[in-house]
This record gives structure tokens, C-alpha cells and sequence, in this order.
């Protein structure tokens, strides 16, 4: 293909799209662009389908720290690694929008790869990663049913709905929420939607999605021309079909016995069901068609249709779910805190058989985490981490640190959570939670944000509000629909859409949907946000049942964090030469002292009386002398024009002669070096230096 390049623009910003120049031995590629950030996007799908009994499509995004101008912060390794969380939460956004568009048959290998290129440090990457993977998608050989786009949006100061805000304008609302859709019989509809706010109201929220949408359509009208110039020919893929005749005979061995099996509230009594009841089907055929090995594949595959066939039916005319829930209905809910001894905080939130464990750690100001990535620099001093053992689903597995599902998890706990903690002027602690998954049915991570809650008041951190979240589900059949609240096992197994939502009373903090229909409309929305809503509040009175402030005290063990302000000119004063005078204070000390640009001191100890201490010597290392104050000072140096006089340590001042008496002729006949004398301060010029007059004579005066 010749090298064609289009463009459009954003509020008045360039989107310019550049198809053929690279990557050409891939099914597709394209090369967008947005202000200075770019981010080449590649599309491969293996020829022949693979023996998988699901999907296999991949997404990797790749951040470089040369699109930055960066070199990677590390001593030892330079070269780009494991993906940063930031790059892994933008992969699974893309996958999320992406993913439903395709054919949930095809068994070809799918993987699509964006490379971030260039970073102008402003126009985030996500956007043309996201339109990118699209285009090249669209415009390649590869089956499909897209295209689709997506954009952030935030908020100004006065609350008003903005398009694409830059990185630092997202930092100062706090509000980004990232919106993807496609047309569907000409409307746009939402598929999916990511996103923090600062308790956002609902209806506010949704003039927010529905503002997105006339940009969306500008965007997908404009992939639409290009699909059309490039007029791609499609891929025929062979997707085995199942026979009539073996349907049959499969839906009459399940008659009766799978619903049965299917409808029980005790997710491990239904879990045993369901796999002994998939082995006696396939007991029942396997001699049958024991040369015929594909047919035990699809048997397996027809178990899986018929449940979800059962639960939509189910849910869509009698309003049966598989528990025997209303439809409005969240399992029952139990809280505890302080279950923990030596922690700083603990929560332990259930809903149902989804057990979670929230523990709060207190540290200083100076272990917060330090970012070295290519979108983001600087320090973190809250942090909150997701853990989801095997064991939780009753599984065995290894043990490798976090996959892509936890990060994702942990973040969305950490964004609902971000807009309560106090500043850092209020509560200087770093702050890290982990949220333990010990059970798993559903909505793990919105019961890590009810966890975090109860345990950051049990740990006595004065949030602004207590947070709560619920996970929302959808079936639906054409026009027809049911919104169901707290979902889990099969109804987010087998439901069109996971909503999850955390927040206040106030309003939403964070969110997170996708979807495995075409999407949602604005009606729709309305009412899972209004459902969720209710859920929420109603959560919040659970759990303030047990705990609904603070703790008036911090743990015993948690660390004390003492401030003061000192002038910053005085910062060297306290470090002292290589360190020397800071590295005494906390050697006598035990404190650890964090000193920021500004002159802020933060002092932590786990012993009040060796912080004062530490307290004690900074102040007298940093203390400022004023006009008209007295001193007993001691006489440390002797010049023709004066004497030096030390006030307090690290600080000393003149005496000149002329200060003396008019006869003096020479400091000496009056003073000695180790004379202790009353001065007053006289004077205090600009660069700081102080001059000194006597308060009164001493006996050699």
C-alpha cells in the first residue's frame, strides 16, 4: 500500500492518521498522531484457527522511554521491562473497547501491539492507541465489527464538561473519565468507560457520557472515510458449525438436569454440580464419538451456550436469578475491623461468599513511591494493591506477583478511594493499602473498596467521606433488558455488561464498564447508574453499622509523624556537609526526618520522646534570631573590628568594636575568646547576617 495519511482534528487539535508507511509485514498498522504524542499500531492474526476453546486475542501496549526523551531512572538497566501499571491499565482499556467487535468464535491467535513512539508529556497516549488499534483492525484483512472510538473527558473549575484534557489539567480536577462507542443502527452507543471523579453527581455524570458522544461520532465518521477509501478485503474465516443432530442430542441429555444443577446459592455446591453433571455428558458420548474429538470439544462448548441461554431466559421473562435474589437485591453483608493485632488498620468486608481483606500501613512522608515511567514522574503517597490468590476461587496456581487483572482491580479500588484521603497538609503519612482476596464470587473489587474504607477508619486516618461500591449487571434479548445489582458467578459469566461503581453519598469516584453486546444507550445507563446508586447508599449504612468515623487514635504501633516549617535557606544547616548533621540527629535519634524543598520538616518515630528530641535540635539548628532579642552568648573569635559571638549553635553574630565603648582601641583589652557576655540584637542586614549590641556590661567591660 502507497502511503496515505488523513486528518481531522479535535477542538481544533490535529488527529492525523498515516496508513502503509510502517510495519507492512503485519495485517494491518497505522501511525497516529495527536498534537506531539504518537503511537504506532500493529494488528497480526495467525492463518490457521488454534485448538482453544475461547477467543485468543492479545494486547499488548508498549511505553518507550525515548517517545518521552527519557533514560530509564535505574542504576543497572536501562532497557524498558515488565510494563508499568500505567501501561498495563491502558492495554486492558484498549482490550476492553476492542474485544467485543470481534466474532467470539474465531480461533485464530490475535495480537494486536501499540508502541507509544513519542510523548509529548500532555496529550495522553490512550486516545490514538485506542484509535489506532481500530484503524488497523478496519483496514486489515481481519474479520471484525468495528470501527470504534473513544476520547477522555473531564471537568474545569466551574464544573464544565471538557474534551481530551491534557495530563496536567486532568491533575488539577481530578476528573478523567475515558468514553469508547460505536454506531449501532445509527445511534451511539457506550461499550466501555473508565474513569475517577471527585464524587461526582450521577446525573451530572451521565451529561458527561452523553457529551462525549457527538465526538465519538466525529471520530467514527472519520475512520468510516477511510475503511472507505482503503475499501480492505475481509479475511473468510472457517468457523466449525455445530450439527443440528448433535445439538439435539446434547440439549436432550442437559433437559432438566442443568437448570437444577445451575440454580443453587452456594457457589461451591454449584460448581461441583455443574462439573459432574459436564462429565457424565461427556461420559455419555465419549464412545460414540471417540475418533471424533472435535465433537467433545463443541459438547463442551454447547454446556456452556445452554447455561448462558438458561440464565438470560431466566432473568429476561420470570425475573430468576440463580440464587433466587429480587433483581434489585445485593447478597447479604457483613463487616468487621480491628481483626488484626499488629496492623495499622484492618477491614474485613463479605457479601456473600466474595471475602475481602483490607490492611491500612502508616509510614513516613519519605516512603512514598517514586515514579519512573515514561508517561509519569514524581512521588505517590497512596497506594493501594490487589492481591487475588488461586486459593480464593478454590484453585491451585503459581505464585508470581500481579497479573494484569489485579493491577487493573487494585487501580480501580485506588482511584474510588484517591478523592477521600486527606492532603498531605492534614495528614502527612505515605499511606498503603492491600486488599486480600480470600473468597471470590463476583465484585472483588468493588468489595476491596468497601474493605479500604472500614480499615482506613479503623486506622484512624480522618477521610473526607466513606466510600462503598457495587457491581452492576445486564441481560439482555433486542429491545428487551433487566439491570441487575451485584452480580456474580454466572450472571457475570454470562450477563452483557460489568458496571462497577464506588462512591459517596455525595456521588462517584470511580467507574468501569465493558460490555459483551454492541453497547449501551444513554436510557439504559440512566437507569444502572440509578439502580447502582441505591445499592451503594444502602451498603454505606451496612458498614457504618459497624464503624463511621475515624478512630480518634492512631494504632500504637503505627508511627508518629511531627511537622514543623523551618526557612528554607536553613535546609543546608540541617543536612550539614555530605550529610553529616541529619545523619547524627537520626543516629541519636532513631526519628527519620524528610526535609522537602519548601522548608517542610516531617519527623517520624515510633518513640514520642526521641522525636521532641529530634524536634528540639532541628529548631535550634534552624532558629532565627529577631530584632531586639537577647542572648548570653559565648565569644568564639576575636578580629581587629570585633568579636564573634556564638548565640546558639550554628549561629553566630558580631559584636563590633565600636560597640565596646568609645576608648576601646583593641577587642582584646576587653574580651577573651570563651568570655560569656549579654548581647542584644542590633541589627539584621539582607544576606541575613546579624550585628550585635551589649545588653550590659559584663565585669571585664
Amino acid at each position: 500500500m502507497a502511503i496515505k495519511t488523513f486528518k481531522t482534528e479535535i477542538e481544533g487539535k490535529e488527529l492525523s492518521i498515516e496508513l502503509g508507511g510502517l510495519a507492512q509485514l503485519a495485517n494491518g498498522s497505522a501511525l497516529v498522531r495527536y498534537g506531539q504524542t504518537a503511537v504506532l499500531a500493529t494488528v497480526v492474526m495467525i492463518k490457521n484457527p488454534g485448538e482453544k476453546n475461547y477467543f485468543p486475542l492479545t494486547i499488548d501496549y508498549e511505553e518507550r522511554f525515548y517517545a518521552a526523551g527519557k533514560i530509564k531512572g535505574s542504576r543497572w538497566v536501562k532497557r524498558e521491562g515488565r510494563p508499568s501499571d500505567e501501561a498495563i491499565l491502558t492495554g486492558r482499556l484498549v482490550d476492553r473497547a476492542i474485544r467485543p467487535l470481534f466474532d467470539s468464535k474465531i480461533r485464530n491467535d490475535i495480537q494486536v501491539v501499540l508502541t507509544v513512539l513519542s510523548f509529548d508529556g500532555e496529550n495522553d497516549p490512550a486516545l490514538p492507541a485506542l484509535i489506532g488499534a481500530s484503524i488497523a483492525i478496519s483496514t486489515s484483512d481481519i474479520p471484525w465489527h468495528g470501527p470504534v472510538a473513544g476520547l477522555s473527558i473531564g471537568q474545569t473549575g466551574k464544573n464544565q464538561w471538557i474534551i481530551t484534557p491534557t495530563l496536567s489539567a486532568k491533575e488539577k480536577s481530578g476528573s478523567e473519565i475515558f468514553v469508547a462507542g460505536i454506531e449501532h443502527d445509527k445511534e451511539i452507543i457506550i461499550n466501555m468507560i473508565e474513569g475517577q471523579a471527585p464524587q461526582i453527581a450521577e446525573d451530572e455524570l451521565i451529561k458527561g457520557i452523553d457529551f462525549a458522544r457527538n465526538y465519538i461520532k466525529n471520530l467514527l465518521d472519520f475512520q468510516k472515510e477511510i475503511i472507505k477509501e482503503i475499501n480492505p478485503r475481509k479475511r473468510e474465516l472457517v468457523m466449525v458449525e455445530i450439527e443440528e443432530e448433535f445439538k439435539k442430542e446434547i440439549e436432550n441429555f442437559l433437559k432438566d438436569k442443568l437448570e437444577k444443577a445451575l440454580y443453587n446459592p452456594d457457589k461451591k455446591e454449584r460448581l461441583e454440580n455443574l462439573e459432574k453433571l459436564q462429565e457424565e455428558m461427556i461420559s455419555s458420548i465419549e464412545e460414540k464419538y471417540r475418533d471424533e474429538e472435535e465433537k467433545l470439544i463443541q459438547a463442551n462448548d454447547l454446556f456452556e451456550q445452554k447455561i448462558d441461554e438458561i440464565v438470560h431466559e431466566n432473568i429476561l421473562k420470570y425475573n430468576k436469578r440463580p440464587d433466587g435474589r429480587k433483581l434489585d437485591e445485593f447478597r447479604e453483608i457483613t463487616t468487621e475491623v480491628g481483626i488484626l493485632p499488629r496492623t495499622h488498620g484492618s477491614g474485613l468486608f463479605k457479601r456473600g461468599t466474595t471475602q475481602i481483606l483490607s490492611l491500612v500501613t502508616l509510614g513516613a512522608p519519605g516512603a512514598e513511591q517514586y515514579l519512573d515511567q515514561m508517561e509519569l514522574e514524581g512521588k505517590k503517597r497512596f497506594m493501594h494493591d490487589y492481591n487475588f490468590p488461586p486459593y480464593s476461587v478454590g484453585d491451585v496456581g503459581p505464585m508470581r506477583g500481579p497479573g494484569r487483572r489485579e493491577i487493573g482491580h487494585g487501580a480501580l479500588a485506588e482511584k474510588a478511594l484517591l478523592p477521600i484521603i486527606p492532603d498531605k497538609e492534614t495528614f502527612p503519612y505515605t499511606i498503603r493499602i492491600v486488599s486480600e482476596v480470600l473468597s471470590s464470587n463476583g465484585s472483588s473489587s468493588m468489595g476491596s473498596v468497601c474493605g479500604s474504607t472500614l480499615a482506613l477508619l479503623d486506622a484512624g486516618v480522618p477521610i473526607k467521606a466513606n466510600v462503598s461500591g457495587i457491581a452492576m449487571g445486564l441481560m439482555s434479548e433486542g429491545e428487551k433488558y433487566k439491570v441487575l445489582t451485584d452480580i456474580q458467578g454466572p450472571e457475570d459469566h454470562y450477563g452483557d455488561m460489568d458496571l462497577k461503581v464506588a462512591g459517596t453519598r455525595n456521588g462517584v469516584t470511580a467507574l468501569q464498564m465493558d460490555v459483551k453486546i454492541n453497547g449501551l444507550n444513554i436510557q439504559i445507563l440512566k437507569e444502572v447508574f440509578k439502580q447502582a446508586r441505591k445499592a451503594r447508599l444502602e451498603i454505606l449504612d451496612i458498614m457504618e453499622k459497624t464503624i463511621k468515623k475515624p478512630r480518634p487514635e492512631l494504632s500504637p504501633f503505627a508511627p508518629r509523624v511531627y511537622s514543623l516549617q523551618i526557612n528554607p535557606a536553613k535546609i543546608g544547616t540541617v543536612i550539614g556537609p555530605g550529610g553529616k548533621t541529619i545523619h547524627e540527629i537520626t543516629d541519636e535519634t532513631g526519628a527519620t526526618i524528610d526535609i522537602e524543598d519548601d522548608g517542610h520538616v516531617f519527623v517520624t518515630s515510633d518513640d514520642a520522646e526521641m522525636a521532641k528530641k529530634a524536634i528540639g535540635k532541628i529548631k535550634a539548628l534552624t532558629r532565627e534570631v529577631k530584632i531586639g532579642e537577647v542572648f548570653q552568648g559565648r565569644v568564639v573569635k576575636i578580629t581587629d573590628f570585633g568579636a564573634f559571638i556564638e548565640l546558639y549553635p550554628k549561629q553566630e553574630a558580631l559584636l563590633h568594636i565600636s560597640e565596646l565603648g568609645p576608648k576601646v582601641r583593641k577587642v582584646e583589652d576587653v574580651l577573651h575568646q570563651g568570655d560569656i557576655i549579654n548581647v542584644k540584637v542590633k541589627r539584621i542586614d539582607e544576606s541575613g547576617k546579624v550585628s550585635l549590641a551589649l545588653e550590659k556590661k559584663s565585669k571585664k567591660i
